[in-house]
């Protein structure tokens, strides 16, 4: 029998956020921000290729990174990074075998840091 749903209603299942553990979550924040984190390395290069262009494509890149919209575009960078990060360290942990009884409790306890960490860096970032 095959692992993938056959039907539609079993697709949609699949989506359905409600009624998942929090390993599930801990799996899906991971792969997101990891895809967030790439698609991120990929633009970051396009800009730094841009900047090679001399004075006036960097005196453009300065003026767009002073609006507020690129502001909080780098605040969900920092948080992919930290998020990514830490549920890493997690991961890490437990595939050597530390920690695997109180996966739950680490993930929560990492996640916290990583919200405590995430709100110092927006009120550092907007607090000017």
């Amino acid at each position: 029998m095959s692992e993938y749903p056959q039907q539609p209603g079993k697709l949609i299942k699949w989506f359905d956020p409600r009624h998942r553990s929090l390993g599930s979550w801990a799996f899906i924040l991971n792969r997101v921000t990891g895809l967030g984190l790439t698609l991120y390395l990929f633009l970051h290069l396009i800009m730094l290729g841009q900047l090679a262009k001399g004075p006036d494509a960097y005196d453009g890149f300065i003026a767009l990174v002073k609006n507020p919209v690129f502001l909080v575009g780098e605040l969900l960078v920092i948080a992919a990074a930290l998020i990514h990060g830490l549920n890493g360290i997690r991961v890490g942990l437990t595939s050597f075998g530390i920690g695997n009884s109180k996966q739950k409790q680490l993930f929560i306890i990492l996640m916290s840091l990583a919200a405590v960490a995430i709100i110092y860096f927006a009120f550092r970032m907007f607090a000017h």
